[in-house]
């Protein structure tokens, strides 16, 4: 792999990474929300890898050739959205941020929290067209590893770095905002507000040139 390539790689992940968006809204959410962090952000990072495979297989390319296909996906995912934003918008009131306050069993939470943050990132099409442009501008056909190969070490380097913000920004949320209250709900309002926004503007971006031209 050209050195020169996965160096502006890396620069270019990193602020796509550090880019606030519904991972970061997600990221903070669990930062302050949470027993653990930890299951949230490696649910965002397995969307990731999820998206790295479809790549590394091929069959990223043939979804995103199938007429119709991503709009569904699209919509799909909007909702998702629309659904982690409202059910966090309606907790924020009575949410507390201790880490001694989580309920209920932990491995369920756990589980829950992983699962969601893997719906974030994984059902999102941008996230998946995303590797599908990006990507394939880093590799070099030049060099001794196979394309997918490269492709896969390029999907799995981002998927480390988003790792790695996330955890930062999960963190620093959770040491900034959890001995404030008032902040941290005002932030977990905010976060569902923006999940909520974004669902939305997802879902516009499907329907409203349907409607448009039905």
């Amino acid at each position: 792999m050209n050195p020169q390539l996965f160096l502006a790689f890396i620069v270019v992940a990193v602020a796509l990474a550090c880019t606030p968006g519904v991972d970061w809204a997600y990221s903070i959410t669990a930062g302050l929300g949470r027993r653990s962090f930890v299951p949230a952000v490696a649910g965002l990072c397995s969307g990731y890898v999820l998206h790295t495979l479809l790549m590394v297989v091929g069959l990223a390319a043939v979804l995103a050739s199938v007429p119709g296909l991503l709009g569904w996906i699209t919509v799909a995912g909007a909702l998702y959205l629309l659904w982690l934003g409202t059910v966090t918008i309606r907790s924020w009131r009575g949410a507390s941020f201790s880490s001694a306050a989580a309920v209920g069993n932990p491995g369920q939470n756990q589980l829950r929290s992983f699962l969601q943050g893997m719906g974030t990132s994984g059902i999102n099409p941008k996230g998946l067209l995303f590797f599908l442009a990006l990507v394939p501008q880093f590799v070099s056909a030049d060099a001794p590893l196979p394309v997918p190969v490269q492709s896969g070490l390029l999907g799995l380097t981002f998927v480390l770095l988003a790792a790695l913000v996330y955890t930062c920004v999960a963190l620093l949320s959770r040491k900034l905002l959890q001995s404030r209250p008032n902040a941290a709900r005002s932030v977990t309002l905010a976060s569902g507000i923006i999940m909520v926004v974004l669902g939305a503007a997802l879902l516009s971006e499907q329907l409203l040139p349907a409607l448009r031209f039905g």
